[in-house]
C-alpha cells in the first residue's frame, strides 16, 4: 500500500497527465478549429487572450475594447453545444455529453468590429454633410426672410408717407 504523500504525489501526476494546452495564432479573418477526442461527461475548460500584434514594435499590445473571441463548440453529430461571443481575456467551459470527437472553433471578431465601425462611420459622415447642408439652408432663408421684411417695411413706409402727403395729413 502506497503512504499518503506518496498516495497524493500519484494523484496528482495523473492530473497533470490529463490537462494539455495549446498555443497559437489567428489573424483577423482566420478561423482555426481543433478536433478533440473527449469522453461522454467531460468538463473541458478553455482560456483565452486576444491581443493585436504591433508590427512596428515586434511586440503585443494589450487587447482593445471591443476585440473578443467567437468560440463554437460541436458534438461527434455536428450539434451545436456552445455558440457564444465573449470578451478580450476570459474562459469557455462545456461538458460534452456524447463520447466522440468534438469541433471547438476559435475566431477573432475584430474584422467584424473594424466593418461595423466603418459602416457606422460613413453613415455618421453622411448624416453630418446632410446636417450641415440643411442647417446652410436654412441661414440663407432666414436671412431672405429678413431682407424681405425689411424692404417690405421700408416700401410700406415710402407709401404711407407719400399716402399721408397726398391727404396733406402730414
Amino acid at each position: 500500500m502506497l503512504s499518503a504523500p506518496a498516495a497524493r504525489a500519484f494523484l496528482l501526476l495523473s492530473w497533470i497527465s490529463s490537462i494539455s494546452a495549446l498555443y497559437f495564432h489567428i489573424g483577423e479573418t482566420e478561423k482555426k478549429c481543433f478536433i478533440e477526442e473527449i469522453p461522454d461527461e467531460t468538463m473541458v475548460i478553455g482560456k483565452y487572450r486576444t491581443q493585436l500584434w504591433d508590427k512596428q514594435s515586434g511586440s503585443f499590445l494589450p487587447a482593445t475594447p471591443g476585440l473578443g473571441m467567437h468560440v463554437e463548440i460541436k458534438d461527434p453529430d455536428t450539434k451545436i453545444i456552445l455558440s457564444r461571443q465573449y470578451g478580450s481575456d476570459g474562459r469557455f467551459t462545456f461538458t460534452s455529453h456524447t463520447p466522440g470527437e468534438h469541433q471547438i472553433c476559435l475566431h477573432s471578431n475584430s474584422t467584424k468590429m473594424a466593418l461595423f465601425a466603418g459602416g457606422k462611420l460613413y453613415r455618421e459622415e453622411r448624416f453630418r454633410m446632410t446636417s450641415e447642408s440643411t442647417n446652410q439652408r436654412v441661414l440663407w432663408w432666414s436671412i431672405t426672410q429678413t431682407l424681405i421684411l425689411i424692404i417690405t417695411g421700408i416700401w410700406q413706409m415710402k407709401h404711407l408717407k407719400s399716402f399721408f402727403e397726398a391727404k396733406k395729413l402730414v
